[in-house]
């Protein structure tokens, strides 16, 4: 979003567009998933995600809770209103963002993530998810500021560094011995953080465009209908999981079924409905958003 939109005058204009925008990737087919879900639940079936009576319907609706992967999706909304400030100080008071980032990064630490969550009249809330997350939404928004900027010797641009994408699963506490409590709060620990920062880094600024692996017609299609494939991976692997099939053929399976609901859902629902809410922000052609999903 950094690279986006900071470039760009903070006005009403742009704000709007922005929040349409943001609305229109998101908001849609998740709200299709929660009310479903909901209504599913009403007939004792989960089928779909346990979200069995109205309370826990409201707190996903005003996205303060998440059941299951939909954990991920009220700190990412919540997370656009933060960076409205961000873009606010991005043309005058650039140094700001910084300065809030390295205050709210020390503060998390010296506190150890508050577990801020629990129920307001029923209505579940879950503030500690989006603590958790901000770290990982900082980084980003630091590397999205210097994308355009920093120019990174060709001598130091090298496919090689693909290879740092073997330290993500490196750094799962069953594989790797994490020096800290991390074992049991993996995301929680800065030793993660950091190795992941040096991760992006290196795919972001190190990599060249045209390396294969990252620049693919595969990958472009799995990139897009990502959002789909995330919000209904779950529901589809627990009714596969409930055939009588060996493990294997269920994986295959689940894979299969996965990809094609997905691409049925990009193509037919979430890409349609985008269209239609960005035609409201702008009669003119709004910059497609390419953004990859990490929750």
């Amino acid at each position: 979003m950094s690279y986006l939109y900071l470039g760009q005058e903070f006005n009403k204009v742009n704000i709007k567009r922005y929040f349409l925008a943001r609305a229109a990737r998101v908001v849609p087919l998740y709200l299709i998933v929660v009310l479903s879900s909901y209504l599913v639940s009403l007939g004792d079936y989960n089928s779909l995600y346990n979200i069995s009576n109205y309370n826990a319907l409201i707190g996903h609706l005003l996205f303060v809770y998440g059941e299951s992967v939909l954990w991920s999706i009220p700190p990412e909304i919540q997370f656009y209103f933060i960076f409205i400030i961000f873009w606010a100080f991005a043309k005058s008071r650039v140094g700001y963002i910084y300065l809030t980032i390295i205050a709210v990064l020390i503060f998390l630490f010296f506190t150890n993530f508050p577990r801020v969550y629990g129920d307001l009249n029923g209505v579940p809330y879950n503030v500690f998810n989006t603590l958790r997350s901000l770290p990982y939404f900082f980084i980003g928004v630091i590397l999205g500021m210097h994308f355009n900027s920093l120019k990174v010797p060709k001598y130091l641009r090298k496919h090689w560094f693909i290879l740092v994408l073997f330290l993500i699963p490196l750094m799962y506490p069953e594989i790797t011995n994490i020096t800290s409590d991390a074992r049991t709060r993996m995301w929680l620990s800065y030793e993660v953080l950091l190795v992941m920062s040096s991760v992006f880094f290196c795919i972001v600024f190190l990599v060249p465009d045209n390396n294969v692996l990252l620049a693919n017609k595969l990958g472009d299609f799995i990139g897009k209908i990502s959002y789909s494939l995330y919000l209904l991976h779950m529901p589809i692997i627990t009714l596969v999981n409930q055939l009588t099939l060996t493990v294997e053929f269920k994986l295959l399976l689940s894979f299969a079924l996965t990809i094609s609901i997905a691409y049925i859902s990009f193509r037919y629902f979430e890409e349609p409905v985008a269209k239609l809410i960005r035609r409201v922000a702008s009669d003119k052609p709004i910059k497609r958003d390419c953004e990859v999903t990490p929750f």
